[in-house]
């Protein structure tokens, strides 16, 4: 559709031009009517296409293509009001610009000049400009068509064109690929016949509205397309192909590469969709052809404010470095050429913190007759949310305590049988309490308690100790002179689950036993027991004194 320009949008237009650009000539407004990628300009008395070309066109030479598109024969003669079309390809040049939409990391710009240019969310970038990225540093930029630039870390990039058509605001941009990638979506330029290109060493990649990628790898430059169309060339060159959709080819010093098609979107296993420790992992069943996948993480679902971004060679992809938040994640397969296929975009929600603290005891077994279940202190925890079950999934839980305040907590006595706990860390906030994720689930057996068989009191010889035991177990055997055994009258390791001991003075004793499994688990010593040792009557050889009741004792 035709507008027609009022006289204050053409005043404007005049004098936004600059010491580069000549500014648009002094002419009736009403005589100029601005299309989609032409302008008309409806003659006055005495115009003539010289003139008309050297108000209206980049060049006062123009007149000849002028002439021929007009079907003018002699332009000295032109009737009043003559309808002369002026197509966008002829128009001025008036500077553009490009402005920061999103960022992250370290970024770095200088601009025509060589002078420094401070990098915000917000900040106007001119021609000339040169960005780099640093490593794990991300920006995209935004063209005034809602053209979208993103640079991903370790790249460079030089904005070589930043211009729009007079009159029509046909856009014209050339991006420059010196290091790394840029990913381009441009809005369509068909209609009003603007320009999109990215410049490499090698290859030229020309767009007419479309979304694909450009990465610069040594001698070697990628171009892959997932909408619309891009003519590749090698530089200073005819284009020698254009890529569709789903294609991507590789151009190098002996020539524009073939078209191939791009490796499918991988697909994710398992439940991403909610992560709960600081390093986000994704595993993507394997792509036929692939070599490698590419993650990269954003805060929109675009994908344009990219945080962060990570490459692996197996399936398994892990990233470091997130705050808690709501991010969306895009994976692509590389084929063996480096080429990145097709995206996957997934959202996810990351809730790491508080972290859980580390489990200690118990692992794997417990023989305790009061299960103790202890962890490692948060430096900042209000409290801590325990869980036991009889299952993996917590869905039959045992026991639930949310607001256990220190590191431990004793349950008693539980059932033999298997079970698994888990713990979650509660900090205060501002809006009240927070509890974090649990921690991963902790398995063990409930195995039965060492128990030292009931002894007699002992009045004569040697004292001799049995106890039931398990294949492979070894033992550890103290007795002490106390109960609280401070004082040992003996400490022995052994094989086999018994214990022969010189016969100790008179006196009370205290016997208790730990086993350690062939597994190398180490159990509580068992509940002590009381042993009396008597006072005796022996003969001259040391023989026990006998009587007919048995043997004598004293204090009798």
């Amino acid at each position: 559709m035709r507008t027609t320009l009022t006289k204050m949008a053409f005043l404007a237009l005049c004098l936004a031009g600059s010491p580069l650009f000549a500014a648009p000539p002094a002419l009736d407004p009403a005589a100029l009517q601005v299309g989609a990628a032409t302008i008309t300009y409806r003659a006055q008395l005495g115009d003539t296409l010289g003139v008309i070309a050297a108000q209206l066109t980049s060049s006062k030479n123009n007149w000849v293509q002028l002439a021929k598109l007009n079907h003018i024969d002699n332009d000295r003669t032109i009737p009043v009001g003559t309808a002369i079309i002026i197509p966008v390809a002829l128009l001025p040049d008036d500077p553009s610009t490009a402005q920061v939409a999103a960022m992250s990391g370290n970024i770095d710009a200088v601009a025509a000049d060589g002078k420094p240019i401070e990098i915000n969310i917000g900040t106007t970038l001119s021609e000339g400009a040169i960005i780099n990225t640093g490593s794990n540093s991300f920006l995209s930029l935004t063209l005034p068509d809602q053209s979208h630039v993103a640079l991903p870390s370790n790249s460079q990039v030089k904005l070589s064109k930043l211009r729009t058509a007079r009159y029509t605001n046909s856009p014209r941009t050339e991006i420059t690929l010196l290091k790394g990638r840029v990913e381009s979506k441009v809005s369509p330029l068909d209609k009003n016949k603007g320009r999109f290109e990215v410049h490499s060493p090698l290859a030229v990649a020309g767009v007419r509205g479309t979304d694909f990628r450009v990465d610069l790898v040594g001698d070697r430059v990628m171009t892959e397309v997932l909408s619309g169309g891009v003519a590749v060339a090698k530089k200073n060159q005819a284009p020698a192909l254009t890529l569709h959709p789903g294609q991507g080819n590789v151009t190098n010093a002996k020539g524009v590469g073939k078209a191939v098609a791009l490796l499918p979107a991988p697909q994710l296993n398992g439940g991403p969709q909610l992560q709960e420790r600081p390093t986000v992992r994704f595993s993507v069943s394997p792509v036929v052809g692939a070599r490698g996948y590419r993650a990269q993480i954003a805060t929109d679902a675009d994908t344009r404010n990219i945080v962060s971004e990570a490459e692996s060679d197996n399936t398994e992809l892990k990233l470091n470095g997130l705050e808690d938040g709501k991010y969306f994640v895009r994976i692509t397969a590389l084929d063996q050429s480096g080429l990145q296929g097709i995206p996957h975009i997934t959202a996810f929600t990351l809730k790491a913190r508080p972290e859980p603290p580390i489990s200690i005891e118990p692992k794997n077994k417990s023989r305790a007759d009061d299960v103790m279940f202890s962890w490692a202190e948060v430096g900042n925890a209000q409290a801590y949310h325990l869980q036991v079950a009889s299952d993996a999934g917590f869905k039959q839980l045992v026991l639930d305590q949310p607001a256990v305040v220190g590191p431990q907590f004793n349950a008693g006595k539980l059932a033999l049988g298997t079970y698994f706990w888990r713990v979650a860390t509660i900090v205060e906030q501002g809006k009240g309490s927070d509890q974090g994720p649990y921690g991963d689930p902790q398995r063990f057996n409930l195995l039965p308690a060492l128990q030292v068989p009931k002894i007699a009191d002992a009045v004569d010889g040697d004292l001799s100790f049995r106890w039931s035991a398990e294949p492979g177990q070894t033992f550890v055997v103290e007795i002490g002179r106390d109960a609280g055994y401070s004082a040992l009258l003996l400490t022995q390791t052994t094989a086999t689950p018994e214990i022969v001991v010189p016969r100790p003075d008179s006196g009370t004793y205290f016997i208790r036993i730990k086993a350690i499994d062939a597994d190398g688990y180490i159990g509580p010593f068992s509940p002590s027991q009381k042993v009396y040792i008597g006072s005796r009557w022996v003969t001259g050889d040391g023989s026990p004194l006998l009587n007919v009741g048995g043997q004598t004792q004293t204090g009798y």
